[in-house]
């Protein structure tokens, strides 16, 4: 038998030390926290706010502890139920000032904390959150893009003197342009079919006065495919901007998304902020002379003043806002700071130079979703969802000089309302609206339940494999057992540092891992047995076992490993999370299975130099 290097065992003491450290964070739960801070990014939590909570606390003995953060006051309280308890209490007490939200409070130590020690994120299913599947309206989203082409449209054909009497978007969503002469007819006609291919190929039906242009069917998939990735990346944009660790957001099917907010329990924020359709337009103030068909009336937000018109045409949208910053100007008034994109500064420079002295308006269009009733023929209320659009002024300011790509914008109501335009512009704007077709919620006592079944299973697994194994490879048996639960704690260990999210069927990975790591110990001491049967000695029958073992169990790891790494680049939701487990757990099984049992085994038969007989 070839003697062990020290250099192996001061190895996989070091590793084995990296594991209980690193994984020892996961046995301090976290308690059931409130978190207050102030609405306003210019007040730091202090001790009066401190004092409040606790005045409001006292007499239920709600909380255990208040910890007072610069940013925030943090509340542990004893059980779940407490905590929505001590949330209702709070938000009836303080008023709309501050923030109120649900959290889960660290208890890991500080000297774990210090050195990176963190416990395991947890899954949706595990940890409790919220799920919501909505519903994208892409005929909204074809809309738009028609709008916007109508708006390019008009410009281009006054630019080629092209007149028309009227021009708007059908309600087939295509656009129909009239005309007073058969010769600006046939001239639109000829520049519409060179400059927007779009149309071309399309049924484009006229009469004696009118162009009717329809989307080609390829156009309005394009156009389809392209409003759901946007909403899939505002949508992740707004969900970093909630702080949300480990969220899914992806598509499924055609037309809907699903989102998951592990640790998210105050559901209503995050519906309010996930399912907002909010922009910016910026119009100027039309004047008295504008056309009626050129210019509309849109009320003040919050109804500050007497409705104002704006011209139709517009100067540019929210999409192209590089940064948004809510702030305070001189007075002490919310604002937000506004920085465009190249294109946006440049046309915003262009608008404003040749209009000095005339009003520009900030329009903000928010799309909403209410429940309609509708009576059926048997007299039944059948409740249907409908999209509907809000426009509202939320500034006209008096253009001073040539606008560029920085500006800001006043006239808002408090600092909530700028920090969520802000929130809202830096995220993006959905390309198109959306509606919440379902909403689940996982409290954390199902997410509780949940772990202690995972568990348990995972217990029961390791107890009959260990029983199995001490009872069929006996001293052997024991090398094995202790290497499985090493490999564990390695595991375990390696998903904390990397901050990998544990699913519940990241817990069957786990399972399986521990079933993969028993079969390279089974094979290597299956080897062991046929080495002792052909007459070898046992300490050279081990030192066989191992070596003729090591590629058989190589293979079997890196094809499971390949297939694994596939999953975890493809996959989503529980496939991933199974992936995740099982890609890590292959590794930490094979270093414990080959490294570990042999370390053990060597410390015990390896200096028997006389040694007959093994136990195995």
């Amino acid at each position: 038998m070839k003697r062990y290097g020290l250099w192996k065992y001061i190895l996989i003491l070091i590793v084995l030390g990296f594991g209980v450290i690193y994984s020892l964070p996961n046995l301090y739960s976290p308690d059931p926290a409130v978190q207050v801070s102030y609405n306003s990014s210019s007040q730091s939590a202090d001790l009066n706010l401190q004092n409040r909570i606790q005045s409001v606390l006292d007499s239920d003995s709600l909380f255990s502890k208040v910890e007072l953060n610069e940013d925030y006051v943090l509340i542990r309280l004893k059980s779940y139920e407490d905590q929505l308890k001590a949330k209702d209490l709070l938000s009836s007490d303080l008023g709309p000032d501050v923030i109120i939200a649900l959290n889960l409070a660290p208890t890991t130590p500080t000297w774990l904390r210090d050195i990176g020690g963190e416990p395991m994120k947890l899954g949706l299913d595990l940890r409790g959150g919220v799920h919501f599947l909505m519903q994208v309206d892409t005929e909204a989203a074809i809309k738009n893009r028609q709008n916007g082409t109508l708006q390019d449209l008009r410009r281009r054909l006054r630019e080629e003197k092209i007149r028309y009497s009227n021009a708007f978007v059908d309600e087939d969503l295509s656009i129909l342009l009239s005309f007073n002469n058969q010769i600006n007819k046939e001239n639109a006609d000829s520049f519409i079919t060179d400059n927007y291919p779009q149309f071309v190929g399309s049924p484009n039906t006229s009469s004696n006065d009118s162009i009717k242009l329809v989307l080609a069917e390829t156009e309005i998939e394009q156009i389809e495919s392209d409003a759901i990735d946007q909403n899939l990346t505002t949508l992740r944009n707004r969900v970093n901007e909630l702080g949300v660790s480990e969220p899914i957001v992806q598509r499924q099917g055609k037309k809907r998304i699903v989102v998951q907010l592990p640790g998210i329990q105050d559901t209503a924020e995050a519906k309010k902020i996930l399912g907002k359709t909010a922009t910016l337009e910026f119009h100027l103030e039309a004047q008295l002379d504008t056309p009626r068909s050129r210019k509309t009336s849109y009320p003040f937000k919050g109804n500050r003043g007497a409705p104002a018109f704006l011209q139709d045409a517009l100067i540019l949208a929210g999409d192209q806002v590089a940064t948004a910053q809510a702030s305070f100007d001189e007075n002490g008034l919310p604002q937000v700071n506004i920085t465009l994109d190249g294109e946006g500064g440049s046309r915003m420079h262009r608008a404003t130079r040749g209009n000095i002295g005339k009003r520009l308006g900030v329009l903000f269009v928010e799309q909403k979703t209410r429940t309609i009733y509708r009576v059926d023929g048997d007299g039944t209320q059948i409740p249907i969802q409908e999209t509907y659009e809000v426009k509202e002024i939320i500034s006209l300011a008096t253009i001073r000089a040539a606008l560029g790509t920085t500006f800001r914008i006043t006239g808002l109501d408090s600092p909530s309302e700028s920090s969520e335009l802000a929130l809202l512009l830096r995220a993006g704007a959905l390309a198109a609206p959306m509606r919440f077709v379902e909403e689940r919620t996982v409290g954390p006592s199902l997410g509780a339940d949940n772990i202690q079944a995972g568990i348990f299973s995972m217990e029961l697994g390791m107890a009959l494999v260990l029983l199995f194994i001490l009872f069929y490879y006996r001293v052997f048996g024991v090398a094995a057992s202790l290497a499985l639960s090493f490999n564990i704690v390695l595991l375990v260990a390696i998903m904390s540092i990397l901050s990998a999210t544990l699913t519940l069927p990241g817990i069957a990975g786990i399972v399986l891992t521990v079933g993969m790591a028993v079969d390279a110990n089974v094979l290597i001491f299956s080897r062991i047995r046929e080495e002792l049967k052909r007459g070898r000695k046992p300490l050279d029958a081990i030192d066989a076992g191992y070596n003729r073992a090591f590629l058989t169990i190589w293979d079997a790891n890196v094809t499971t490993l390949i297939v694994a790494v596939i999953l975890l680049s493809y996959g989503s939701g529980p496939i991933k999370g199974f992936a995740i487990t099982l890609s890590i757990g292959i590794i930490t099984s094979m270093f414990t299975a080959i490294m570990g049992t042999r370390a053990f085994v060597n410390l015990i038969y390896g200096s028997k130099k006389d040694l007959t007989r093994l136990s195995i």
